[in-house]
Formats: structure tokens, C-alpha cells, sequence
């Protein structure tokens, strides 16, 4: 029986790894001799750097960056030849702050600005950006402002010449323009510590920095989709750096060639915190769903709503990993969690074994 698991990080519990490797755990002591296939995925946000490194290879590059807070700290990003990978949450996520300190009214992506120099300057002509987990709304206002201050010689950023050959692809399942009722600082900023009054300022600060952006290239990306992924960076990059926008867990699976590995596959397990309808509008499962060919896909997750409809969109089964009256806080504990994991995938993986023997009766 061939079983391929790519499950997406349990956020603030497990990674895609991690939460891979519990579930080969269980479907081990299901059926020893399973040949399984662990993909460790990402849509853009945690877990973003390892899903490409096991896909591309490449050299983890270690690097002291500023945080959101500008406190030194020591960020990562992946070079393989001439591409680069950054996950943007290496410098500018929120889980670098305390839930004290959480204010995008003053957070910074300048961290950011500086893993993509360190890149720029040791090679890299294609750099893959994932924008998620960011604790910042400031429209990439910080990361432009760390590459002025590496590049620009007369300090301004139309004298920048060192990323005129820099191929930028950011990748990201936000839809959302920068400003207004949908945007980066109504949608996103209340997650990241905003205020309703906070809310107000950070768009209306977008907003501006958009206006002036406009007048000076003779364009305006605002509205694009992605434009108010990760606190508006996703704007910076298409606007300032002719970013193209990819869905991330598209981009991941064409370059691992996700299709290939499905074919011939009995059963693919994949996952996430939290499924819902939600999960069917355009996130990690549903992507996997998409390029499974034939293969059933069984949908595991530590909360689930919406059964019936994850039922109907094609997922073979959908099973919540917890078992009911659980508190959160000990749902979040990592050994429990592995263990609810594991557990799950070995019925799974018992079922689809029992499911492959009648049929080949």
C-alpha cells in the first residue's frame, strides 16, 4: 500500500514535518510494510523554508536581521544556486513577539528588506518570497526602506540598480487588496494586536503610501490580489519589485512535482489546525485535493466544522483528530497532538488497507 502524507503545520503546536511524521507513525503500526511518502507542504506562511528545502535542496543561509521591533536577531532563508526561498515570518512573524507586544502600528518588515539584500547580494536572481504569519501592517514600507539602505547609493530607490535582474515571485493564498473593508489592516491587523482605532490609521496610512507609490511609477498595484497579504508586503513586492503572485501551495506542489507522486497512490493523508469551508477556498488541503488525480484524500484536522461540505468537495473522509469535550489548551500540547495524529492515521490507514484487500477479492 503506497500512502502519501503532506499535512500542513498545526499552528503553535506542530510543523508539517512533525505532524508527517506522527502520522507515519501510525499508519506503521497499521501496515508495516506501507511504502510512504512524506511531502512537507506550505502555503506561504510557517514551515514555507523546510517544504522547499526537502523539494529543491539547497544551503539554510543564517543571518542577523531586525525583528518587528528592530531587535537583532538571527533570520534564515534558503539559497539553492540562483534561487532564493524566504519565509518572511523568519524576520517579521508574530511569533517573534509577546502578545504584549503586539502593535502593527509600530511593528516593521525591515527584517524582511534585509534577508532579501543578504540574497540579492550572495547571488540569487530568483527569489521565491512566502508571505504569512507577519506581525506587520505596514505595507512593506520597512522592507523597501532596508533595501534603499543596502543598495541605494544616493538614497533614493530609483537609483537602486542591484535588483533590476532580480526575478521576484511571492507566494500567497490572500486574495485581499491593500486598503478598505477588505484589505491588509481591516482584515488581518485586529489578528495582530490592532485596536478598532488602530485600524482606521493603518489603512488610511496604506491608502497614502499607495496614492504616492501610484503617482510616482505611473501605476498602482493596490488592488491586485495578494496586495494585502501579509500586512500590505504583498503590495510593496508587485508594486516596487514587479513581483509575480502565485497561490503558495500551488507553487510548491508544481516545483515537487506533487501529480507524480500521486499517481499509483492508495490513500493521501493531509491536514490542517482547523478545517471548515473555508479549507475549499483556495488553502493547503484543498490544493492537494486538486492534484491528487485518483487517489482518495482524507482530510484530518484538530477542529472540524462543516463536514457534510468538505464530504462533498471530494475529500474521502474527513476526521477530527480530538476527541470531543477536549480543551483547546491540551488539544495545543505537541505530545498530544502527535499522539491524536498518529492514532488517526493508523484507522486510516487500517481502513484503506482493509478497503484495498476486499476489493482485490
Amino acid at each position: 500500500m503506497k500512502v502519501i502524507i503532506a499535512i500542513d503545520s498545526f499552528k503553535g503546536c506542530l510543523s508539517s514535518m512533525e505532524a508527517n511524521m506522527a502520522a507515519a507513525e501510525g499508519i506503521r503500526k497499521a501496515c508495516a510494510d506501507a511504502e510512504i511518502v512524506q511531502v512537507p507542504v506550505s502555503d506561504g506562511g510557517e514551515g514555507f523554508l523546510e517544504a522547499f528545502q526537502t523539494a529543491i535542496g539547497g544551503e539554510r543561509v543564517e543571518v542577523v536581521v531586525r525583528d518587528p521591533l528592530m531587535r537583532p536577531i538571527t533570520g534564515a532563508y534558503l539559497l539553492q544556486d540562483e534561487t532564493s526561498v524566504i519565509e518572511i515570518a523568519r524576520a517579521s512573524g508574530l511569533p517573534l513577539l509577546t502578545e504584549e507586544e503586539r502593535n502593527p502600528l509600530v511593528a516593521t518588515s525591515y527584517g524582511t528588506g534585509e534577508l532579501v539584500a543578504d540574497a540579492v547580494r550572495k547571488g540569487a536572481k530568483h527569489v521565491l518570497v512566502g508571505l504569512g504569519g507577519s506581525a506587520t501592517s505596514d505595507a512593506g514600507t520597512g522592507m523597501l526602506r532596508a533595501l534603499k539602505d543596502a543598495f541605494a547609493k544616493a538614497g533614493t530607490w530609483d537609483d537602486i540598480r542591484e535588483l533590476d535582474s532580480v526575478h521576484f515571485t511571492i507566494a500567497s493564498d490572500v486574495r485581499n487588496p491593500l486598503c478598505g473593508e477588505n484589505g491588509a489592516a481591516y482584515v488581518f491587523a485586529p489578528q495582530k494586536g490592532a485596536t478598532a482605532e488602530m485600524v482606521l490609521r493603518l489603512d488610511e496610512r496604506a491608502r497614502k503610501f499607495a496614492d504616492v507609490s501610484a503617482r510616482h511609477f505611473g501605476y498602482d498595484r493596490s488592488t491586485m490580489e495578494g496586495a494585502g497579504a501579509a500586512g500590505g508586503l504583498g503590495y510593496a513586492f508587485l508594486e516596487y519589485l514587479n513581483a509575480d503572485c502565485k497561490s503558495g501551495i500551488q507553487l510548491l506542489l508544481d516545483t515537487i512535482r506533487f501529480s507524480e507522486h500521486a499517481k499509483g497512490a492508495d490513500l493521501i493523508i493531509t491536514g490542517e489546525g482547523s478545517a471548515d469551508r473555508q479549507t475549499l477556498m483556495g488553502k493547503l488541503p484543498m490544493g492537494i485535493l486538486e492534484h491528487a488525480g485518483n487517489a482518495p484524500v482524507a482530510l484530518i484536522a484538530g477542529r472540524i466544522s462543516d463536514r457534510e461540505t468538505l464530504l462533498r468537495a471530494g475529500f474521502s473522509q474527513v476526521e477530527c483528530i480530538n476527541p470531543p469535550g477536549m480543551t483547546l489548551q491540551e488539544a495545543m500540547r505537541k505530545e498530544v497532538a502527535w499522539r491524536h495524529i498518529a492514532l488517526t492515521a493508523s484507522r486510516l490507514a487500517d481502513f484503506s488497507h482493509a478497503l484495498n484487500n476486499s476489493s482485490a477479492r
